[in-house]
Protein backbone atom coordinates (compact mmCIF):
# COMPACT_ATOMS: atom_id res chain seq x y z
CA UNK A 1 0.00 0.00 0.00
CA UNK A 2 1.26 3.19 -0.98
CA UNK A 3 0.75 6.39 0.51
CA UNK A 4 1.52 9.58 0.13
CA UNK A 5 1.76 13.00 2.70
CA UNK A 6 1.29 16.21 1.11
CA UNK A 7 2.74 19.30 3.68
CA UNK A 8 2.23 22.80 2.67
CA UNK A 9 4.09 25.82 4.64
CA UNK A 10 2.41 28.98 4.06
CA UNK A 11 4.36 31.90 5.38
CA UNK A 12 5.99 35.00 3.28
CA UNK A 13 9.42 36.47 2.90
CA UNK A 14 11.03 38.15 5.76
CA UNK A 15 9.00 36.38 8.15
CA UNK A 16 10.56 34.90 10.88
CA UNK A 17 8.40 32.67 12.52
CA UNK A 18 7.57 31.20 8.85
CA UNK A 19 11.87 30.99 8.39
CA UNK A 20 11.55 29.05 12.51
CA UNK A 21 8.63 27.05 10.94
CA UNK A 22 10.80 25.88 7.49
CA UNK A 23 13.42 24.81 9.98
CA UNK A 24 11.23 22.49 12.23
CA UNK A 25 9.48 21.31 8.92
CA UNK A 26 12.19 20.18 7.09
CA UNK A 27 14.16 18.54 10.11
CA UNK A 28 10.87 16.52 11.46
CA UNK A 29 10.04 15.72 7.85
CA UNK A 30 14.30 14.51 7.63
CA UNK A 31 13.70 12.61 10.56
CA UNK A 32 10.75 10.60 9.38
CA UNK A 33 12.07 9.52 6.21
CA UNK A 34 15.41 8.32 7.66
CA UNK A 35 13.61 6.75 10.06
CA UNK A 36 11.52 4.62 7.82
CA UNK A 37 13.75 4.59 5.21
CA UNK A 38 13.49 0.49 4.12
CA UNK A 39 10.57 -0.05 6.17
CA UNK A 40 8.52 2.62 4.27
CA UNK A 41 9.71 2.77 1.40
CA UNK A 42 5.62 3.24 0.17
CA UNK A 43 5.39 6.44 2.22
CA UNK A 44 5.88 10.02 0.15
CA UNK A 45 6.03 13.19 2.00
CA UNK A 46 5.88 16.12 -0.03
CA UNK A 47 6.62 19.28 0.93
CA UNK A 48 5.53 22.62 -1.19
CA UNK A 49 5.77 26.22 0.35
CA UNK A 50 3.45 29.35 -0.49
CA UNK A 51 4.39 32.93 -0.16
CA UNK A 52 1.18 34.86 0.46
CA UNK A 53 2.54 37.56 -0.81
CA UNK A 54 2.48 36.10 -4.18
CA UNK A 55 -1.12 34.65 -3.88
CA UNK A 56 -4.31 37.00 -3.33
CA UNK A 57 -5.95 34.12 -1.99
CA UNK A 58 -4.07 32.18 0.32
CA UNK A 59 -3.38 36.09 1.62
CA UNK A 60 -6.83 36.97 2.46
CA UNK A 61 -7.81 33.73 4.31
CA UNK A 62 -4.16 33.31 6.63
CA UNK A 63 -2.71 36.83 6.79
CA UNK A 64 -2.83 36.46 10.25
CA UNK A 65 -2.01 33.40 10.96
CA UNK A 66 1.21 32.57 9.22
CA UNK A 67 2.86 30.52 9.57
CA UNK A 68 0.25 27.78 8.80
CA UNK A 69 1.24 24.34 7.88
CA UNK A 70 -1.46 22.27 6.36
CA UNK A 71 -1.31 18.25 5.66
CA UNK A 72 -3.18 16.55 3.23
CA UNK A 73 -4.94 20.62 2.87
CA UNK A 74 -6.22 20.32 6.65
CA UNK A 75 -4.34 22.99 8.76
CA UNK A 76 -2.70 21.31 11.30
CA UNK A 77 -0.98 23.99 13.28
CA UNK A 78 -0.25 27.68 12.89
CA UNK A 79 2.19 30.56 14.31
CA UNK A 80 4.79 28.36 15.71
CA UNK A 81 4.98 25.01 14.54
CA UNK A 82 5.66 22.21 17.73
CA UNK A 83 8.16 19.51 16.17
CA UNK A 84 6.23 16.35 18.44
CA UNK A 85 2.98 17.36 17.17
CA UNK A 86 4.25 16.97 13.46
CA UNK A 87 5.98 14.31 13.84
CA UNK A 88 3.02 12.35 15.82
CA UNK A 89 0.77 13.52 12.98
CA UNK A 90 2.83 12.21 10.15
CA UNK A 91 3.48 8.60 12.11
CA UNK A 92 -0.35 8.66 12.59
CA UNK A 93 -0.38 8.97 8.71
CA UNK A 94 1.73 6.12 7.71
CA UNK A 95 0.31 2.93 5.77
CA UNK A 96 1.10 0.61 8.76
CA UNK A 97 -1.21 2.79 10.97
CA UNK A 98 -4.23 2.62 8.83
Amino acid sequence: MSQTIDLTLIGKAGCHLCDDARVVVNAVVGEFRAEHTGVARHVQVNLVEHDILFDEALAAKYADEIPVLLINGKVHNYWRIDPERLRAALEDLAPWRL
